[in-house]
């Protein structure tokens, strides 16, 4: 749940510190209060010099008068008690009324409504306070938190003397709820305009995510790239517009070593697509020459014969691979294919009968649908993906291995798989089946005659068709899904 982008961090970074020092502010401003109105009560308790509680030392005859007198001086509220030997004898609250006689703990006359009930842990905690010492609060049974101070007597009593400590209590929560609701909009106001600002101070370095993003978005893999991003931020002065010159720079060397690799690629698509086209002649040539000295009509030596033989037989395999080279390189240059509607039903039905005939010892099975599967693209070089698929497990695969040609359509995609039965290819070489010059046998072996490029012609053709080629394997099952769209 802890906010992950810098923005979310600032904002709830600042929210947090305004919020403590909020906190904060109101302790400090609570407390200094209290203290103020407990030291103006304080105040006002010496300044009453307890005249209600010695007003209790004086009941009986006139003492009545003299504590009603002494009851109209003082705030309504006050409390008095006198203490003789630690025992309470009279204790009484001012109630703002004519008659407030003191009155004995635990009597309650008739004509009065300022009788206090004090249990044994009150009369314990009056008796407790220091005669003549500072005022303290303390909280009685009967009524609420009071602050008391005591002083000794004309008899040798001692006289307590207390105002309610409610006053002050109302006040510290009113200023609590004042500092509440101001501190609640201070936060809200300040999260918004915070938002605001972060927001603003945050768009260069948006400026950088977004040429960031886009050149992650370009396809640098091979061709042509051209590197027109560039953050508009640079100004050195800014932790930003340092990183956006820096990026900068570093996009200029990045486009420069993608248009050196793109002309040394050009170089060599080039050199390969102008040496096959030289090399077809003389390959054609030595190849005719073979066919016509074997069909000489005279004995020829058997060695000049196995020579000859092998010299025709070594044409056609160079003259295979030098077709496959032309044909990379032209793919590999973007030529444009014949387009055109192709069945790949009649296609898959060739391949496998050509298939069957060239390896009779491997079992063939096809999985078509019911009806014809059609794509738009080169006739010639799909029927060549497919010819190579089943040429690949042909070849790798030993006999008796079950090869099935799989084609459905779905969703508007037409998925091609071949698969086979056989031993399986290896995790590292099934990694890089599909470059160039990458066989089966680790030997590099030519018996097979594999030249190592009929996978890298499969992707090529299909990347060129908008397509894509998986190959999975294990032992036991090694598939080659092919995946092209499908005619609208």
């Amino acid at each position: 749940m802890a906010p992950r982008t810098i923005r979310a961090r600032l904002l709830a970074g600042l929210l947090a510190l305004l919020v403590l020092t909020c906190g904060g502010v109101g302790l400090a401003t609570t407390e200094a209060l209290r203290h103020f109105l407990v030291a103006r009560l304080d105040q006002q308790l010496s300044d009453t010099g307890g005249r209600y509680a010695a007003s209790l030392e004086h009941q009986g005859a006139g003492g009545t008068a003299t504590a009603r007198s002494d009851t109209r001086a003082q705030a309504p509220g006050t409390f008095g008690a006198r203490l003789l030997h630690g025992t309470v004898t009279n204790a009484g609250v001012v109630d703002g009324d004519a008659d407030d006689p003191g009155v004995a703990a635990g009597s309650r006359p008739a004509d009065t409504d300022d009788l206090v009930q004090l249990t044994a842990a009150d009369q314990r905690a009056l008796a407790a306070l220091p005669v003549g010492g500072p005022a303290a609060s303390v909280r009685l049974a009967a009524l609420p938190g009071y602050r008391l101070r005591a002083t000794a007597g004309l008899d040798g009593d001692v006289l307590v003397t207390g105002l309610p400590l409610e006053p002050v209590e109302q006040t510290v929560h009113q200023l609590i709820m004042v500092e509440l609701i101001v501190f609640a909009v201070a936060l809200a106001v300040t999260g918004v305009a915070a938002a605001l600002w972060i927001r603003f101070s945050l768009r260069p370095l948006g400026r950088v995510v977004a040429a960031a993003e886009g050149v992650s978005a370009l396809p640098l893999a091979s061709g042509e790239v051209e590197l027109s991003v560039r953050v508009p931020d640079d100004d050195s002065r800014t932790e930003v517009g340092r990183v956006g010159a820096a990026l900068n720079r570093m996009l200029g060397h990045v486009e420069d070593a993608l248009a050196q690799r793109h002309t040394v690629e050009e170089r060599l698509r080039a050199f390969a697509a102008d040496a096959s086209h030289e090399l077809r002649s003389p390959v054609a040539t030595v190849r005719g020459h073979a066919e016509l000295a074997l069909r000489h009509p005279g004995p020829l030596p058997e060695q000049v014969t196995h020579s000859l033989t092998r010299i025709d037989a070594e044409s056609q395999r160079m003259g295979a691979l030098v077709e496959d080279l032309l044909l990379l390189a032209r793919l590999d240059a973007g030529r444009p294919l014949a387009v055109g509607e192709v069945d790949l039903t009649r296609v898959a039905l060739d391949c496998t009968a050509d298939a069957r005939a060239a390896g009779p010892g491997h079992r063939w099975r096809l999985e078509l649908p019911e009806e014809p599967v059609l794509v738009t693209g080169d006739a010639d070089r799909l029927r060549q993906v497919v010819a190579n698929l089943l040429a690949n497990a042909r070849t790798h695969a030993p006999e008796g291995t079950e090869v099935t040609l799989r084609l459905e359509e779905r969703a508007g995609r037409v998925r091609l798989t071949v698969t086979d039965t056989g031993p399986g290819i290896e995790p590292e070489l099934a990694a890089m089946a599909f470059e160039r010059f990458v066989r089966g046998d680790r030997s590099r072996s030519r018996a097979a005659g594999s030249t190592g490029l009929g996978l890298a012609i499969v992707r090529a053709v299909v990347t060129a068709h908008g397509g894509t080629v998986d190959l999975a394997s294990r032992p036991g099952s090694t598939a080659v899904t092919v995946l092209l769209p499908g005619q609208p």
